[in-house]
C-alpha cells in the first residue's frame, strides 16, 4: 500500500508545482507559502478530526525530544516550501522541480550519516542517476 501512497504523493507534488507556478504570478512567494500553510493546516485538522486521530491524544504525552523533532521537521518543511515557491516564481518549473527532487539524494546521504542506514549498489546507483537526471534537466 505504501507504493500507492507514494505515487499519490508524487502526483500531488506535481500539482503543487503547476498550481504554485500559476498562482505566484501576482503574489509574493513568502505570502503565498504562508497562505498555503494555513490552508494545509486547516485541511489536515479537519481530516484528523474526521478520522478520530485526536481520540486519546494529549500534548502532554509527547516527550521533549518528540516535540523538538516535530518542531524541527515543521521548520525544515516551511523553509523547503518557502525556498521552493521563491524558486518557482523566479525559475522554470521543470528545472526547479528537478533540483528540488535532489532531496532524494540528500535523504540517502543523511539517512546513512544520521540514522546509520546502509544501502546496496541499487540505491546508490539510483540516487546517482537521479542526480544526473536533475543536472541534465536543469542545464540549458
Amino acid at each position: 500500500m505504501w507504493l500507492f501512497y507514494a505515487f499519490l504523493s508524487a502526483l500531488f507534488a506535481a500539482a503543487v508545482a503547476i498550481f504554485g507556478k500559476l498562482g505566484l504570478k501576482n503574489i509574493d512567494p513568502t505570502l503565498a507559502t504562508t497562505i498555503r500553510s494555513i490552508i494545509m493546516a486547516g485541511f489536515l485538522f479537519v481530516v484528523s478530526f474526521f478520522l478520530n486521530k485526536f481520540d486519546g491524544f494529549s500534548f502532554g504525552s509527547l516527550r521533549g525530544k518528540d516535540w523538538l523533532l516535530i518542531i524541527s521537521a515543521g521548520i525544515a518543511g516551511a523553509l523547503s516550501w518557502l525556498f521552493y515557491f521563491i524558486a518557482l516564481k523566479e525559475g522554470v518549473t521543470t528545472k526547479v522541480v528537478a533540483i528540488d527532487r535532489l532531496s532524494i539524494l540528500m535523504v540517502v546521504i543523511l539517512s546513512a550519516l544520521l540514522l546509520g542506514e546502509t544501502f546496496g549498489w541499487k540505491v546508490i546507483l539510483g540516487a546517482l542517476l537521479m542526480a544526473g537526471g536533475a543536472i541534465l534537466i536543469s542545464l540549458k
